[in-house]
């Protein structure tokens, strides 16, 4: 019987080797045996934590939106007044976010959340966070917030699915999303 301490540290392994292994292959058709492998272990034990390949996937996002929401707090903790919106978006274009592993498990994500409804679930979570944080950043600064954070975020998601799948990293990638949410902005207040 594996001891107690052992469990949490086994299932941080298999979680960080799903991601390494979705990153590899680019694709979610890996096997639960080759993620027991790359985390050094045997697939009844990866069974036996997560049951199976689709649930060591959603653990894996989890651990991805749980590191994206420390991302976005950091964020938040060091902006200084009246810059909510701006750490915001810079959260979303942290390097962390662009790892390639961590590309190739957003996009998979994405797919698996059509037809799955775990993922869906969890993706629908994602969103509403940064739709009512973005809502909050924008209280004060905008005569709509709430369909200029609908607005804002999608900009986000379009301009990080481009700058992931081009392969160059982050480059001007929050720079532009600035500059879109400060002309949207300014536009509405005219």
């Amino acid at each position: 019987m594996p001891r107690p301490a052992q469990e949490p540290m086994r299932r941080a392994a298999l979680v960080a080797a799903t991601v390494a292994e979705v990153g590899a292959r680019g694709t979610l058709d890996v096997t639960v045996g080759q993620i027991a492998r790359r985390a050094g272990m045997s697939p009844a034990l990866a069974h036996h934590y997560f049951g199976g390949k689709a649930q060591i996937f959603l653990a894996a996002m989890r651990q991805i939106l749980a590191d994206y929401s420390a991302e976005v707090r950091s964020a938040l903790h060091q902006a200084p007044q009246g810059a909510r919106l701006e750490a915001l978006i810079a959260a979303n274009f942290a390097e962390s976010c662009f790892q390639p592993a961590t590309v190739s498990a957003w996009l998979n994500f994405y797919v698996l959340a059509q037809r799955d409804p775990d993922a869906a679930r969890l993706l629908t979570i994602y969103q509403r966070r940064l739709q009512s944080n973005l809502t909050h950043a924008l209280r004060g600064r905008s005569p709509d917030p709430v369909g200029h954070a609908r607005m804002i975020g999608a900009l986000i998601d379009g301009v990080y699915l481009r700058a992931a799948l081009a392969g160059q990293g982050v480059g001007e990638a929050a720079a532009e999303v600035h500059r879109a949410a400060h002309a949207l902005l300014t536009k509405d207040r005219s």
